[in-house]
């Protein structure tokens, strides 16, 4: 376990002086909580003298006041620094975790489930902040004031020291054992949590789905079974500190009852004075702290341990895409040249290519048609040009270099791609839009708004631009959503865009609007159109078939309806398609 707590060594060396500074103060606040005992112990024997005076008790609880006002003082900046700085670790470590999963590949989520790491970030935070505070703390405590009151109590009476502590060997056994237990059950815990928390975030995110197949009842049903396992797990880590912290009890009261009878028994017999025995009895009742906060502080190292060993597995999960050393990088500006060269493809795990031997070239500022069944392999053509996917070496060149050779950042900046299964964020249609070129002025989004024509429907919208989308953009229109992210890819500036079936959710008139307004705005631009409608790609300068993961076609829209071949099929059916919704 301790093992995956060098995670931490660099925060906790960048924060070592807040940490050494809160020790001082929690020191300073043992001290004074020591010194007490002390100060009763005089009081005590004052009173029990039988000759004492009111103003005799006065320099004991003067002291006890100041010493009271130091221990508080002590707590207040022990806090802190301590709690503080642990505070800061986690807010650091979490943005650590976020920033290194985003440079992960998209082979990464899709073995992670979103609901595990949504409790990667929270629940494992916690615990690794409480381990890098209060178990500190309870470290410091459990091990200074330990000491220190043994050998106040055996420099006093070691016999009577001796007696009265002998349950606490059994104590540290227990400890030991019990934290074992408590790192177990709280992993388990910790599963029971992610597996619950990604059923509901699944649920939400499918509501719609749900909801058409009327599934509400069975997800309630998973959800509770779930939640009822969440609880379990919850509940026997509950009953093992059921268990514990009543036998700690249990020992510290043994070792009261100890000292009362033998103690007791001294001061009866002279051997020991009223103020020493309340004094010694004070200093046996704060060992029960001490004592405690070692079960605290395994429980909280086990449950530390386990989130960092979680939190471990992510951090050490590598992308599988990565920019070349920062020395080697090319960078940008692009013009947008495109060479495909033997270019073959088959994704992790499976033996069959999608994409088979293919060689096109793309000259910067063409606009060129991909056209192809489902499972062809467009998609997964234009997602090799960004590295989305990762291209094998001397296949796929933007500029006459290789993709692979260039910095991701450069690379991706330089593309805008519109995919088929739009992405929105929750927030409103004018951040959206923005998303890409935030420093766009009013007009530049004005204009794309229109462009895609998105800028006509804003009227129906309750606040306009300023309108909240939702989850995804759950509150608009299929065809809504493609012309907000076309409206995206058009406010960023880029060499090259790939619009890959970005208007199939929109009518043809619709989509005619927008290309007679789009096409002549990307000029100067490489342009890369995928769709299923001929009609789509006769504003192209080429067209390239796909079938199979192979280029079966090439020409102009002209060229490629006046000869036999998928185009031409697909331009036939589409035209009596298009007769037949004209008769009906």
């Amino acid at each position: 376990m301790l093992r995956e707590f060098r995670t931490l060594l660099p925060y906790l060396r960048r924060y070592w002086p807040r940490y050494l500074a809160g020790l001082l103060f929690l020191l300073l606040a043992d001290a004074g909580q020591l010194y007490l005992p002390q100060l009763v112990r005089r009081a005590v024997d004052l009173v029990a003298s039988g000759g004492f005076s009111l103003a005799g008790l006065v320099p004991p609880v003067l002291l006890a006041i100041a010493t009271a006002g130091l221990i508080a003082l002590g707590r207040f900046f022990w806090r802190f620094f301590i709690n503080g700085s642990s505070r800061r670790i986690e807010n650091e470590l979490r943005e650590r975790l976020f920033a290194h999963l985003q440079a992960l590949s998209t082979t990464f989520y899709g073995k992670s489930k979103t609901g595990d790491l949504m409790a990667h970030m929270t629940n494992d935070m916690n615990a690794i902040r409480m381990a890098t505070g209060m178990a500190f703390v309870s470290f410091v405590d459990g091990f200074f004031l330990t000491l220190a009151i043994l050998v106040i109590l055996l420099a006093q009476n070691p016999r009577l020291a001796l007696l009265s502590i002998s349950p606490l060997p059994v104590l540290t056994v227990g400890v030991i054992l019990f934290g074992k237990i408590v790192g177990e059950k709280f992993k388990s815990v910790q599963e029971g949590f992610s597996a619950m928390s990604d059923l509901a975030q699944e649920s939400i995110a499918g509501i719609r789905v749900l909801k058409i197949f009327v599934q509400e009842q069975a997800f309630g049903r998973r959800f509770a079974d779930k939640n009822r396992d969440y609880s379990d797990r919850n509940l026997s880590l509950a009953k093992t500190f059921g268990f514990f912290f009543p036998l700690v009890g249990f020992l510290a009261g043994l070792t009261s009852l100890i000292f009362l009878l033998l103690g007791g028994r001294s001061v009866m017999e002279g051997s020991l004075s009223p103020g020493m025995f309340t004094a010694f009895f004070a200093y046996l009742q704060m060992l029960i702290w001490p004592m405690l906060g070692a079960g605290f502080t395994v429980n909280l190292l086990q449950r530390a341990g386990a989130s960092l060993g979680r939190i471990n597995k992510i951090l050490a999960e590598q992308p599988d895409i990565a920019s070349p050393p920062p020395a080697q990088a090319r960078r940008g500006p692009l013009q947008g040249d495109i060479r495909l060269h033997a270019l073959s493809y088959a994704y992790p795990g499976m033996e069959k290519p999608v994409l088979l031997n293919l060689e096109l070239d793309i000259p910067a500022g063409s606009i060129v048609g991909l056209l192809g069944r489902t499972g062809s392999g467009k998609s997964t053509l234009v997602n090799l040009l960004p590295r989305l996917l990762d291209p094998p070496p001397g296949a796929v060149f933007v500029d006459g270099h290789d993709v692979r050779e260039y910095d991701l950042a450069s690379l991706r900046s330089a593309i805008r791609v519109v995919p088929q299964d739009t992405f929105l964020f929750s927030t409103s249609i004018r951040e959206n839009i923005a998303f890409g070129a935030e420093d766009a002025d009013a007009g530049l989004l004005e204009k794309a708004a229109a462009i895609s024509t998105i800028r006509r429907d804003l009227g129906n919208f309750p606040q306009g631009w300023e309108t909240v989308v939702g989850e995804r953009g759950i509150t608009l229109s299929g065809g809504q959503k493609q012309r907000v992210a076309l409206s995206r890819a058009i406010a960023a500036q880029a060499a090259i865009y790939i619009l890959d079936d970005a208007m199939s959710s929109v009518d043809t008139e619709t989509e005619e609007a927008i290309l007679s307004a789009l096409l002549p705005r990307l000029r100067g631009s490489t342009v890369i159109l995928v769709s299923h409608r001929v009609s789509t790609l006769r504003n192209a300068d080429r067209v390239v078939v796909l079938e199979g993961g192979r280029i079966t076609q090439e020409g102009t829209p002209a060229q490629l309806a006046a000869i036999p071949g998928f185009y031409a099929d697909i331009l036939r059916l589409q035209q009596l398609e298009k007769i037949l919704k004209g008769h009906g």
